[in-house]
């Protein structure tokens, strides 16, 4: 696991605790103005050793700091800057820094939708996609869904979106499949 993958693990367990997710939701909520110990414990209806507590490990998380004042705020752009990194080791992520048009068509890392297939956009994600499989020699069937799992629910209408687009070809039996045309930088 990647130091990104397990920094945004932390933050995730740690926020599984229904207290402290509350209390980072309610300094979310109250913004810059933030809260006090005892007015958290009064919001969230818990013991004040229970609001410490949850405050505390938001803080020692880095969600949360506590000024000189008694106040605690919420620093959201944590969680942020750690789906950021995560995103950023994902597989796609290099290749989708070189074709910022197409950013819309994906959610971290994954594609979710595809453009009208006689699109230059069309085109473009079918480049990208080649590019991410990098065919070499002959892949099965299942070898090409495995791969662009990694990158897609609809494996099916990726695949036909490469056969029709001419990055993938697929033999007579549709078993086997090999590169089509080659990228060239």
């Amino acid at each position: 696991m990647s130091a990104e993958a397990a920094r945004a693990a932390e933050l995730l367990t740690q926020l599984s605790n229904p207290a402290r997710l509350r209390a980072f939701a309610e300094l979310v909520r109250r913004g810059k103005e933030g809260s006090s110990l005892a007015e958290m414990a009064f919001h969230l209806d818990i013991s004040k050793p229970e609001a410490g507590e949850a405050l505390g490990r938001l803080a020692g998380l880095g969600l949360a700091d506590g000024s000189g004042d008694g106040y605690y705020r919420a620093k959201p752009e944590v969680l942020r800057e750690a789906a950021q990194a995560l995103v950023a080791t994902l597989p796609l992520a290099p290749l989708l820094k070189e074709y910022p048009q197409l950013k819309s068509f994906f959610a971290h890392g994954r594609l979710t939708s595809l453009p009208p297939t006689l699109s230059d956009r069309y085109q473009q994600i079918a480049e990208l996609l080649a590019r991410f499989l990098a065919i070499e020699g002959v892949l099965t069937e299942d070898e090409v869904n495995r791969r662009l799992a990694a990158v897609t629910d609809d494996v099916a209408a990726v695949r036909r979106m490469l056969v029709e687009t001419g990055w993938m070809e697929r033999d007579r039996a549709g078993t086997s499949y090999g590169a089509g045309r080659v990228y060239v930088a």
